[in-house]
């Protein structure tokens, strides 16, 4: 199967080296040092104490070039899809199955909804509608992201847990291409489970994002801390359970209560989270597709939330200096 993976960083890239070992044709869209070492070394997985090197599969800055796929895997953030959208056509064909990637809301999650708010543009994520207009929802596949992963290097991405990747349509039913989507992802090793309702595990997952990503950047702490920390556990639940009730008014549930949520970010350990990651490398920083577009979903259905409102805005400001001022902070060991 021709499988194209648009951003092969650290989700991407982990997907890309399981399914060329799976024996996919596996094409990888990357750039700079990281497109450099994939074409000259192939491109490496670490997984434990294991070493996973994909050397047969084609890393490109130009996603023209590799014509019509059978699944494109859309591993891009938020903020980066509308500047490859003009190009996907020319890997998207009428059979071809799009699976979205993407943290946080995603820009088609009023696309095939019933009720009062169906067909609505998110415009945090989706500024003037041009991936609405642009991208044929009838060709998504809706697919949440559970691992975490790092680029530990150009050309090297470190596994650290989680091998989840449930998937489903966006009008819940159970077709027969969501079913390959599953079979397919099975292949390289991921657990896939086919959903009926992928808004809700949308919420679920990012229950956590829009909490513990921005708390993150701003206090430089990985998960475990922010969770043992009482006065950032107390800040994380507050944010959580303003969140939960912008969700339920658009109709979602949540099946894991919100204790066991941060437990299990609390058991991930001392892993930097990914918003974490970008203000140690400088670059600009998903915040509006993780926070800000709740925040919008809050206005749309008269949702009070003083403590969402209160983190987006510092992290936006924050944000705003690291691209402005062209920063990255990153913390030093300390010395005697």
């Amino acid at each position: 199967m021709k499988v194209c993976v648009v951003g092969a960083g650290a989700i991407g890239g982990y997907m890309a080296v399981r399914l060329a070992d799976a024996g996919h044709e596996v094409s990888a869209i990357a750039r700079g040092p990281h497109l450099a070492a994939i074409r000259t070394k192939g491109l490496t997985l670490l997984e434990g104490d294991q070493e996973l090197v994909a050397t047969t599969l084609t890393a490109t800055d130009t996603i023209p070039d590799l014509g019509t796929q059978d699944v494109v895997l859309l591993a891009l953030k938020a903020h980066q899809i509308a500047a490859v959208v003009q190009d996907l056509p020319a890997i998207v064909g009428p059979e071809t199955v799009l699976v979205t990637l993407q943290n946080g809301i995603p820009w088609w999650y009023f696309q095939k909804l019933g009720g009062p708010y169906a067909d609505r543009v998110v415009e945090t994520v989706d500024p003037g509608g041009v991936l609405f207009n642009a991208i044929d929802p009838n060709q998504v596949v809706g697919c949440i992201a559970y691992p975490a992963a790092t680029v530990a290097e150009p050309g090297v991405i470190q596994h650290i847990e989680g091998n989840r990747f449930p998937v489903g349509e966006l009008d819940g039913s159970a077709s027969d291409r969501v079913a390959m989507v599953s079979a397919l992802f099975g292949e390289g090793g991921f657990k896939a489970r086919v959903l009926d309702d992928i808004r809700s595990e949308i919420w679920l997952k990012l229950w956590g994002n829009l909490t513990f990503n921005p708390i993150s950047a701003l206090t430089h702490a990985t998960l475990v801390d922010i969770c043992q920390f009482p006065l950032s556990r107390a800040l994380a639940a507050t944010m959580m359970t303003e969140a939960k009730t912008i969700a339920e008014r658009l109709g979602a549930s949540f099946r894991v209560p919100m204790e066991r949520r941060i437990a299990g970010a609390e058991s991930v350990g001392k892993h930097k989270t990914s918003m974490l990651q970008d203000v140690e490398a400088g670059k600009p920083l998903e915040i509006d597709g993780m926070l800000g577009v709740v925040v919008e979903l809050a206005e749309i259905t008269d949702v009070e939330v003083p403590t969402l409102r209160a983190v987006y805005a510092c992290a936006s400001l924050l944000n705003k200096t690291i691209q402005d001022e062209g920063v990255h902070i990153k913390g030093r060991p300390r010395t005697a």
